[in-house]
C-alpha cells in the first residue's frame, strides 16, 4: 500500500533506478536475487516483491520510498492505523518474524480490500504468474492463479509460526 500511494503521490515512479544496498541484498527469505550495487528499476522490485515474495526486492523498496526500511516501517504503520488495522504492528518491513510484529486475518483483509480498491491502476501486479528476472523464472506462489478461475491475486507468505498463508481474491460474473 505505501509503495503504490507514493508512485500514486508521484513520489516515485515506475522507472526509476534504485541503488541495491548490501542490507537488501543480504535479505533473508525468499528473493528476487538482485545483487549489491546493481541499479534495478522499481516496476521489477514491485514484480520481484509480488510475484516472488523477494524479501530483497522488499527492502530495497522500502530503502527507496523511505530512506531506511525503519522508516518505511514507521510508514506502514501510521498507514495501518488510517485503514482500520487496529490489530496489527509491524517491525519489518517483509514480513519475516519478529518479536512484537504482527497482524490477522481481518486486518489483511482490510489491506487487501484497500489495495484494490484504491489502486485499480497497480492491481494487475497480483495475478502475474511468472516474474523473470537476471535469467531466472520464479512462479508466482498463489496457486489459485492456475488453479481457480478469476483469481486475481493477492499475496501469499509463509512463517513457521503461521505455516503458509494466503489472501486471495477473486472475480466471478459482476
Amino acid at each position: 500500500f505505501v509503495v503504490f500511494d507514493a508512485l500514486k503521490n508521484q513520489t516515485i515512479t515506475l522507472e526509476d533506478q534504485v541503488h541495491v544496498s548490501e542490507t537488501a541484498w543480504r535479505a533473508e527469505g525468499s528473493r528476487m536475487f538482485i545483487k549489491e550495487g546493481d541499479d534495478v528499476n522499481v516496476s521489477d522490485l514491485i514484480q520481484g516483491d509480488i510475484v516472488a515474495s523477494g524479501n530483497d526486492a522488499t527492502i530495497a523498496l522500502s530503502e527507496h520510498v523511505a530512506g531506511s526500511e525503519a522508516s518505511f516501517v514507521e510508514m506502514m504503520n501510521t498507514q495501518a492505523q488510517r485503514l482500520g488495522m487496529l490489530s496489527s504492528h509491524f517491525v519489518d518491513a517483509t514480513g519475516l518474524p519478529a518479536d512484537d510484529h504482527y497482524t490477522t486475518p481481518k486486518d489483511l483483509a482490510t489491506l487487501a480490500r484497500a489495495i484494490i480498491l484504491t489502486f485499480p491502476e497497480q492491481y494487475h501486479w497480483f495475478s502475474e504468474k511468472w516474474f523473470d528476472y537476471a535469467s531466472i523464472r520464479q512462479p508466482n506462489r498463489n496457486r489459485l492463479l492456475w488453479q481457480y478461475p478469476g483469481t486475481d491475486g493477492l499475496k501469499t507468505g509463509h512463517t513457521d509460526a503461521a505455516g503458509y498463508c494466503l489472501i486471495a481474491s477473486a472475480v466471478k460474473g459482476d
